[in-house]
């Protein structure tokens, strides 16, 4: 059985898809680029979402105080930003792994970063992403792709995880 080159994650919201994103980007021994997102809490409340490339860049996502078409509950999400600085960061370059956190309502809400998703997953780098549980048209269609692998978190996984998701890559680059 081959080792698919886009490998994802799954699952409920606050199950650990992104710390297990962050221990994969730490545990690479490649170049890698793309986005991670964390929750921004003010309090004990959370405020937004920003979104982290791994070249240093940061915008919100979404936010409380963000005035936007484009709302999930009580978020505005910034089109704009995903424009700038999430579609760039995943992007292909030559021998780059690609971080993608996350395929999921908000940032699906720019056609551009659909455009540059579907870029990632067709090139030849590898992917490692997170991709929300439930999903649109668009979503279900990346999910049903050939060449996708998907694993969803859950307590019991998320420890081991991330040395997995550094096997399968090791296995892809040798």
């Amino acid at each position: 059985m081959s080792i698919k080159k886009n490998i994802f994650l799954t699952g409920a919201p606050s199950c650990g898809k992104t710390t297990v994103i962050r221990k994969v980007i730490s545990g690479l021994a490649l170049p890698a680029k793309g986005f991670f997102t964390e929750e921004e809490i003010s309090g004990d409340r959370r405020v937004g979402f920003m979104m982290n490339t791994l070249d240093g860049r940061k915008a919100y996502l979404a936010h409380q105080d963000i005035t936007s078409d484009f709302c999930i509950r009580r978020y505005g999400v910034s089109i704009h930003n995903i424009d700038t600085v999430a579609v760039p960061s995943i992007l292909p370059v030559a021998n780059a792994i690609i971080i993608l956190d996350e395929i999921g309502k908000m940032e699906c809400f720019s056609d551009l970063f659909k455009e540059a998703a579907l870029k990632a997953l067709d090139s030849h780098n590898i992917v490692i992403g997170t991709i929300t549980l439930g999903g649109d048209e668009f979503i279900q269609s990346i999910k049903d792709r050939a060449d996708i692998d998907i694993s969803e978190v859950t307590l019991g996984n998320r420890d081991s995880l991330p040395d997995i998701i550094l096997a399968k890559v090791t296995v892809l680059t040798e």
